[in-house]
């Protein structure tokens, strides 16, 4: 089971997208990266493909395994389900993405979910963490970039 979320403070404002991997009741992998400016929906899309991409780098016999992904973002869920069309040029290429790493899985299942869904809950308390201590120490300190600008520091 995959649980991600997206934040933004503002839309488009600081934004932090994140996501934790669990096995049975164990989490394996989490994490959480600032993405500077961005939409609260490109922020939950890139916490997908960050997780998507730790799969697929991590887990062995992905192709026999079924996995389900929990979001808290109805449109984003629906998206990626082919109910909605994706309207936006900004998310057409991270929707994309996600289908083309979504191949890569035997049985993927993208479900969207309650905000107060336990594993929901956790993920965004770590971004609001970490918006937090962006917004405290500014983004002047030195920070380790990855793709696309986000940025990743440890939490506490």
């Amino acid at each position: 089971m995959i649980y991600t979320d997206g934040a933004a403070r503002g839309n488009p404002g600081p934004s932090a997208s994140g996501y934790m991997v669990y096995e049975g009741a164990r989490v394996v992998m989490k994490d959480f990266v600032y993405n500077k400016v961005a939409t609260n929906n490109y922020a939950e899309y890139t916490a997908i493909i960050l997780a998507l991409e730790w799969c697929i780098g991590n887990l062995k016999d992905l192709p026999q395994k079924a996995v389900k992904l929990y979001s808290d973002s109805e449109l984003v869920v629906r998206q990626i389900n082919g109910h909605y069309k994706v309207r936006s040029r900004a998310l057409f290429s991270v929707n994309r993405k996600v289908k083309a790493l979504e191949s890569k899985f035997g049985k993927l299942f993208f479900i969207s979910t309650s905000r107060e869904t336990e594993g929901i809950k956790r993920v965004d308390k770590q971004l609001n963490i970490l918006l937090d201590k962006m917004e405290r120490q500014g983004t002047q300190e030195r920070y380790k970039y990855l793709d696309k600008g986000q940025t990743t520091i440890e939490l506490g």
